[in-house]
């Protein structure tokens, strides 16, 4: 959809022709636009719950997604990647024939030496597809049946902010529209109380400096701004300024919102930008948020089974099984797309300390999630996503004991997985060479892991596009990439 096509639509004739700014310079350019510009776009983009006609462009096996991200790049080989040769080279210098040239980064690059730091955490074999899995996820280990482990994903960029940035929006400098923001505008939602896309940034119990997570993380790019992710927070209003001032009742506040919404329509009438709109629409999602987002957070009426199912930190606001349990009910409102971020996994050193804590954070909370929803009747249909923006090293970054050790970042392999709609369960995907760093088995880049995430939800990735400054926009960019069929029922 075009910004000059929603402009075009809201313009009477009078102020069409009237206005100086506008003048015979957009009537000659409105002249180049197609005959019948598309109304289902315009009203799309005046709607507060309606996505684009023709969308999904197939049957959806998913309606909605929960992408559990881990950011600052969990340790694949300690965790979901297994390399038991890697014992008997402890302390051997990694070959060259392995990192062939590859980039490092400055932390490490001016190291003397690469010695291989075999992981010091045992695996073992679990369910039907004889999946390993870390002594440190003993409550993945129970679910490996129910997902899909694919070892194989790959990334261009080697530093946490561009690394993050891109898997999220597509490319590696600020300012695209970020998943999230895509499927609210393709799909909409099915909830006219709630956003269509949620973020939350859980706590964490790892290493304390972790990396800034910025809000164009789940921002809207250049679409419209009310497709960007709604913060949920942990303390005082669930989302800002959702509460009433002191003074102002529900009565009052609907006046107000009445009074300005004319206000803004004066504007809209006089300037024509469709950015008014969104904000009228805005302010009329906050106002049913301030009943539907109460209610929402209020987990009183969960049973206790399912409280216990989650595991203590359930009880304790912000954290990531507290989060876990929001995400479902998010779900179960039929919200589109629920973002977790999980911090402090970027452990250049102390792995012996840090890894065993983060872990515990998510592993008990991610397993509940995905036995909640079965038990709920949502799995089926409700798309998850675990994993972080690139790997790390199997040489140790700094000093190395066979009780602890440090890894730097690795674009080459890491490893995700997903569960739910349309992922096939119980199955391993790709293969990495024996130090967990060159991928020898069906490689997925990230752009494929979203067009992936994209055709589950009934979405070709090539065809949804906005055009920006004369070009087509893309989640996943102009270069082939297509979804990972060999993964989908």
């Amino acid at each position: 959809m075009l910004p000059l096509h929603d402009q075009i639509q809201t313009l009477t004739r009078r102020h069409f022709f009237g206005r100086t700014a506008l003048g015979l310079g957009t009537a000659a350019l409105a002249s180049l636009l197609p005959n019948r510009l598309r109304a289902d776009e315009a009203a799309a983009a005046l709607s507060p719950t309606g996505g684009l006609a023709g969308l999904p462009h197939f049957a959806p096996k998913a309606k909605r997604a929960i992408y559990l991200f881990m950011a600052g790049a969990p340790s694949q080989m300690d965790m979901l990647d297994y390399k038991p040769k890697m014992v008997e080279m402890f302390d051997k210098d990694l070959p060259d024939s392995i990192r062939n040239g590859q980039r490092l980064t400055t932390m490490t690059s001016g190291q003397a030496r690469f010695p291989i730091a075999p992981s010091k955490y045992k695996f073992s074999q679990h369910g039907k597809s004889g999946a390993w899995v870390s002594e440190l996820l003993p409550w993945t280990a129970r679910m490996v049946d129910d997902i899909a482990i694919v070892k194989t994903i790959w990334t261009e960029a080697i530093n946490h902010d561009p690394a993050i940035t891109y898997i999220c929006t597509g490319n590696q400098l600020p300012g695209r529209a970020s998943l999230g923001a895509w499927l609210s505008y393709g799909l909409g939602t099915a909830n006219k109380n709630l956003p269509a896309f949620v973020v939350m940034t859980a706590s964490w119990t790892g290493r304390k400096d972790a990396q800034a997570l910025y809000n164009r993380l789940w921002g809207s790019g250049t679409l419209a701004s009310k497709h960007q992710g709604v913060a949920l927070r942990s303390s005082g209003d669930p989302v800002l300024f959702l509460s009433n001032p002191a003074g102002v009742d529900s009565e009052t506040r609907r006046r107000m919102l009445d009074s300005l919404a004319r206000l803004n329509q004066k504007q809209m009438d006089e300037v024509a930008d469709p950015e008014t709109q969104a904000r009228i629409a805005q302010y009329e999602m906050a106002f049913r948020m301030q009943s539907a987002v109460p209610e929402l957070t209020n987990i009183k009426d969960e049973p206790k089974n399912i409280l216990d199912l989650y595991g203590p930190d359930v009880h304790k606001p912000g954290t990531f099984a507290a989060s876990c349990l929001l995400a479902r009910r998010l779900a179960e409102r039929d919200v589109r797309f629920v973002q977790i971020f999980h911090r402090g996994w970027d452990q250049h050193g102390n792995i012996a300390g840090d890894l065993p804590n983060q872990c515990r954070d998510i592993d008990q909370p991610a397993y509940a999630l995905i036995q909640d929803l079965k038990l709920k009747g949502l799995l089926e249909d409700t798309l998850v996503i675990w994993g972080g923006e690139f790997g790390r090293t199997i040489y140790c970054q700094g000093g190395l004991t066979k009780d602890n050790y440090g890894r730097d970042h690795h674009p080459k392999c890491f490893t995700i997985w997903m569960a739910g709609g349309g992922v096939k369960p119980g199955i391993v995907y790709g293969e990495t060479d024996d130090f967990s760093y060159n991928i020898t088995e069906k490689p997925v880049h990230i752009h494929d892991l979203n067009a992936t995430i994209l055709h589950c939800l009934g979405i070709d990735h090539t065809r949804l596009s906005y055009k920006f400054q004369g070009l087509d926009m893309r989640l996943t960019g102009v270069e082939e990439h297509s979804a990972v069929k060999d993964i989908l029922v």
